[in-house]
């Protein structure tokens, strides 16, 4: 028989692993997107060389699972003298991760400039990171910012596996917690309530910031 009362003395427990998992979603959301707006610059702008090197990062995580790159950072670096922690281990995989994905999702949105706008920013008298950022960067961003929004979401949700290296995140209260009351079904109910709760907070804060920031462009 269901007995979700026997979660009530582990509220704390979920609440911290909850706060971890915000936490790293918020460091690796901000560098994620900080890497793939630098790698897809490169992709459509740089030289040969640093195209294909770009490329070859990104075909490489792209096409391996989550959980493998996290066990090469964690596992696999100690043998080279290169120990991290699980919580640096965690932030460098999820960042490499998101910083992959949100790479093509940007370059998509950097390939749809014209060149027009580009002789047209000349003509105004804009320098080169004046362009970048008034004329490519922020309406390319305004036409992938849903597809890359829905993909941080989804780094967020699959950082689930980290519990898998000993961080303390929201999947980790979970096995932690139906370990020892041996109810696993009310556990897991309750963390996949509180992802779907977490994914629908972001969507929202999403939304919100993406007013602000075309909505001030338009304005201006």
């Amino acid at each position: 028989m269901l007995n979700f009362s026997d979660l009530l003395p582990y509220t704390d427990v979920f609440l911290s692993g909850l706060m971890t998992t915000m936490e790293l979603t918020v460091l690796t959301t901000a560098l994620g997107v900080l890497v793939g707006t630098t790698c897809a610059a490169i992709r459509q702008y740089g030289n040969g060389t640093s195209q294909r090197t770009v490329a070859a990062y990104v075909e490489l995580i792209r096409n391996t699972p989550f959980i493998v790159q996290l066990f090469f950072i964690f596992f696999g670096l100690p043998a080279v003298g290169l120990i991290l922690t699980s919580w640096q281990a965690s932030i460098i995989a999820l960042t490499i991760n998101l910083g992959a994905y949100s790479t093509e999702i940007i370059r998509a949105g950097l390939s749809n400039i014209s060149k027009g706008q580009w002789e047209a920013a000349k003509v105004l008298g804009l320098n080169f990171r004046q362009t970048l950022l008034r004329v490519v960067f922020t309406p390319a961003f305004e036409k992938i910012y849903p597809a890359l929004t829905s993909q941080c979401i989804i780094v967020m949700l699959g950082s689930a596996v980290l519990s898998q290296i000993s961080v303390q995140d929201l999947t980790y209260a979970a096995n932690l917690v139906q370990s020892r009351n041996f109810r696993a079904f009310e556990s897991y109910v309750v963390t996949a309530l509180m992802y779907l709760g977490l994914a629908m907070l972001m969507r929202y804060v999403f939304v919100l910031i993406g007013k602000r920031l075309f909505a001030f462009r338009e304005a201006s």
